[in-house]
């Protein structure tokens, strides 16, 4: 994925803004922390990933999903920019979205996708 790409499925959620963190793209979504590329190794950080998923990312793909010490008691995830594919990384942020996006953002959204 680039990172064109990466800034285009960040910013199609609604309510996404773009920032900067340590100098490289950061998003929030209602003032809440969505995700990140980290300056060290060109990864995405990835939340509200349980810890036996992420033992079982990390196993299935190891060049794509990995951690750091840092990460180590969060429930997330660092997935590595150049080898995640797009659909992925829009699924892991459409479950943190629907997790912090206001409820009401969240219902107009499953009401449009529906039709």
């Amino acid at each position: 994925m680039t990172l064109e790409e990466m800034r285009e499925i960040a910013l199609s959620f609604p309510g996404c803004t773009e920032g900067s963190s340590y100098g490289q793209p950061s998003f929030l979504v209602n003032k809440k922390f969505f995700t990140r590329l980290r300056r060290d190794d060109q990864s995405l950080v990835l939340l509200d990933v349980s810890f036996d998923e992420r033992e079982m990312l990390i196993e299935a793909e190891p060049q794509t999903f990995h951690f750091t010490a840092h990460y180590k008691d969060y429930p997330a995830v660092l997935a590595r920019m150049a080898s995640l594919h797009p659909g992925s990384f829009r699924n892991f942020l459409d479950r943190r979205w629907r997790r912090i996006a206001p409820k009401r953002a969240v219902k107009e959204r499953d009401a449009a996708a529906a039709g």
